[in-house]
């Protein structure tokens, strides 16, 4: 029975490209057209095909850690890029659509990130080993999406940069107090204390973060200019000159968005800057990918413009700038997972290879959807006032800046 649902599932969802499926009963299959992308795989329990009917993209990610679903030349990605490819398309069937429908509006409601539940959630992904992240993450340990001004330009170079263009959005001065919110291993909020003169406060929810973050001010010998606390940005109280969150926002929620920016206006001075960076989606609101959410960020979800400016427009901030970065984070997956790659033997140590499984598939399957889906990344530079930040972007990119009304005036 699975096996003839199987099938009438993918000969009308593959339409473009070609997908060749070998069953568990050794019968080879092929769908869609002779062009490209193409794939072949082969499924070797009639479990797995129950799985791929009852709940396909959950069970994609779960058969191949498993090693179930067998993917010819280990190639991922081709595979990836044909299903999206597909299911991109308007003419899915209804049951899909009613479906994923109903998987947004539960998941709105169950994945409420609760400061208890914020915790563990963190914990779940940002506590394993700081050991396993320095395999694959540059010198600076940046967990985001680096900028790529070349894109044959290094990772270091890339997130190196990547800090300068936000730092050049918030316009720091010596003596500025700065509010990192998810500062991860301190590396943003190092980088403005050492080279900006700021004093900055660094707040996270992973305790192996946290450790890592002080360590290195204290090397550093920035403890007096760089402090780190275990702390949810709801409970911070101090006003800042200047804020800066990398990466935190996906791990809001939906329902506390409205919570999150009020925040930010709370805490923020009246003539400081804000710059939330996180990414983000392009296409209408729609439900979380299961998989992303079981293995690898519990109560994470991407948010769209259309769930994020409400919530802005709550709460009194001005809308200074909205950048959209286009495939930045595509070259920065691309680079982890190479180096991901050449640490294998390393990685083998300590994980299984259902871990380094779980773990490839992640990086890939993050990737592809910034090149085949509406997966961006948007950087929001927020204030209080319409003259907090020059009129136009040349001070990001000549050097020049720009005046202000209030600078005009003077």
């Amino acid at each position: 029975m699975w096996t003839n649902i199987f099938d009438r599932m993918l000969t009308r969802l593959i339409q473009t490209g070609q997908l060749q499926v070998t069953y568990p009963d050794g019968r080879t299959e092929r769908y869609g057209t002779q062009a490209e992308p193409s794939a072949a795989v082969r499924l070797t329990e009639d479990a797995t095909l129950r799985a791929f009917c009852l709940n396909p993209e959950l069970a994609l990610g779960e058969s191949y850690m498993e090693g179930t679903l067998q993917i010819e030349g280990d190639d991922v990605e081709g595979l990836l890029r044909v299903l999206l490819r597909n299911a991109r398309r308007d003419d899915l069937p209804l049951w899909a659509r009613v479906y994923n429908g109903l998987r947004f509006g539960a998941q709105s409601w169950l994945r409420r990130n609760t400061p208890g539940l914020a915790r563990k959630n963190v914990a779940h992904h940002y506590d394993l080993s700081d050991d396993l992240y320095r395999l694959f993450l540059d010198e600076d340990m940046q967990y985001s999406c680096a900028y790529f001004t070349d894109p044959a330009m290094s990772l270091e170079a890339a997130q190196h940069a990547k800090k300068a263009h936000i730092a050049a959005k918030l316009r720091i001065e010596p003596g500025m107090r700065v509010l990192d919110i998810g500062c991860g291993w301190g590396g943003m909020a190092l980088t403005l204390a050492r080279d900006f003169g700021a004093r900055v406060t660094g707040v996270t929810l992973s305790e192996n973060q946290l450790a890592t973050a002080r360590h290195r001010a204290a090397e550093a010998g920035l403890e007096r200019n760089a402090e780190f606390r275990l702390q949810d940005y709801r409970d911070i109280s101090e006003t800042f000159d200047r804020i800066v969150s990398v990466g935190m926002l996906e791990h809001v929620g939906v329902p506390f968005y409205g919570a999150y920016f009020d925040q930010v206006a709370n805490l923020l001075d009246r003539d400081g800057l804000a710059l939330i960076h996180t990414i983000g989606n392009l296409a209408p609101p729609g439900a979380q990918a299961e998989w992303i959410t079981k293995y690898i960020f519990p109560g994470g979800y991407i948010p769209t413009l259309s769930q994020l400016t409400p919530a802005v427009e709550r709460s009194g901030l001005w809308s200074l700038d909205i950048e959209v970065m286009r495939l930045h984070y595509a070259m920065t997956l691309r680079h982890w997972l190479k180096r991901f790659d050449a640490n294998l033997d390393t990685v083998h140590q300590s994980y299984d290879e259902r871990f380094v499984r779980m773990w490839r598939y992640y990086l890939i399957a993050c990737y592809m959807t910034f090149e085949e889906e509406q997966q961006v990344v948007f950087q929001f530079q927020l204030g209080h006032r319409c003259d907090a930040a020059p009129l136009t972007r040349d001070y990001l990119y000549t050097g020049r800046t720009s005046a202000g009304l209030h600078e005009a005036a003077e």
